[in-house]
């Protein structure tokens, strides 16, 4: 463990962060050489920087597959982040924004403003900042009981999102079969089309609210000790707890704006890291370096597992997730015995 700003930084969290960092830079890496329009490791460097001898091939590295790839970086470290933040807060494994319901409300929004104003990145991505939020203050506020509860906040986030799903699901039955499909393919989650002029203003603010978890995280770690500590330690809990629950859902809505609800990598990616890094607690950094690894080497998947048909990332990621979630309840399971 060192000490650098009167930070306390573990280097194993370190080490196994860069470690993770390089792996889903050369997933991504694959993936830019991999498509239709095959590419050597020359033309990708060259493509890159616009050097290439033909246009095509800057054309296919720099306005197609680089965005989608550096999207896939960013927003699945975002959605890493979120996870460790909510899964610190509560203190459970399952306490991520997929199980409590602001991802689903996120999406709310996302459909209402697509059924209400059309589908363009700046409406969208408003609508779903408003509905991840108005879902996080919904739950935070049927939480509340002299404070917030872990494990109150994930039952009442599970009630919500199955409430929420359902409504989701008569607008899109309801709505104009254009708007309909065009909320129905954003909402499977995925990276399909995503350009520089969605991924730059989406990546932006996703590194913004990383690094304002960031400055909160040695609260966080003290918040994991439990409410009396945390206060005994100079932690104003609930102010710190609500400004924590504000960064996390906006991340999420970020995300969920730029490329639809992508599940459970938000939450695996806190435990994975955790496991991986043999640390103590919950660490932004190694979630953020695993979200990453996870979103690209799933849309890597995607893109390719299957010939011709790209698959939307966010059915494979429930596909991966579903069997995490499976372990993670049996594991869960026999601790309690």
């Amino acid at each position: 463990m060192l000490r650098v700003l009167g930070f306390r930084i573990d280097v194993r969290v370190v080490v196994t962060a860069a470690v993770l960092g390089i792996l889903a830079l050369a997933c991504g890496f694959v993936a830019l050489l991999l498509g239709e329009f095959d590419l050597t490791p020359a033309d990708v460097f060259a493509g890159l920087f616009g050097q290439a001898e033909r246009r095509i091939v800057n054309i296919v590295v720099a306005e197609w597959r680089a965005p989608r790839v550096l999207a896939g970086i960013i927003l699945g470290a975002g959605l890493g982040v979120s996870g460790a933040v909510f899964q610190s807060l509560t203190r459970n494994p399952l306490g991520s924004p997929d199980i409590i319901g602001f991802s689903t409300g996120a999406y709310t929004g996302g459909i209402l403003t697509i059924l209400v104003f059309g589908a363009g990145y700046l409406s969208t991505a408003a609508g779903a900042v408003i509905g991840g939020l108005a879902t996080a203050v919904l739950v935070y506020l049927l939480t509340w009981k002299g404070g917030v509860q872990g494990f109150r906040l994930i039952i009442v986030g599970i009630a919500l999102t199955a409430m929420l799903g359902a409504f989701n699901t008569w607008l899109i039955m309801r709505a104009d079969l254009d708007l309909a499909m065009a909320a129905a393919t954003w909402g499977a989650g995925t990276l399909n089309a995503m350009g520089w002029e969605t991924i730059i203003p989406a990546g932006i603010a996703t590194i913004v609210l990383t690094i304002a978890c960031g400055l909160f995280s040695r609260d966080l770690s003290t918040l994991e000790l439990g409410d009396d500590t945390a206060k005994a330690l100079g932690v104003r809990n609930e102010p710190v707890r609500a400004a924590l629950i504000l960064c996390g859902v906006a991340l999420v809505a970020v995300v969920t704006a730029a490329a639809g609800p992508i599940a459970f990598v938000a939450l695996a990616a806190p435990q994975i890291g955790r496991r991986i890094a043999r640390a103590q607690g919950t660490s932004l950094l190694s979630a953020a370096a695993v979200g990453a690894l996870l979103l690209v080497a799933a849309d890597l998947i995607a893109q390719h597992a299957l010939g011709d048909i790209q698959l939307p990332v966010g059915v494979v990621t429930v596909c991966i997730g579903g069997i995490y979630l499976i372990w993670l309840l049996v594991h869960e399971a026999r601790k309690a015995l």
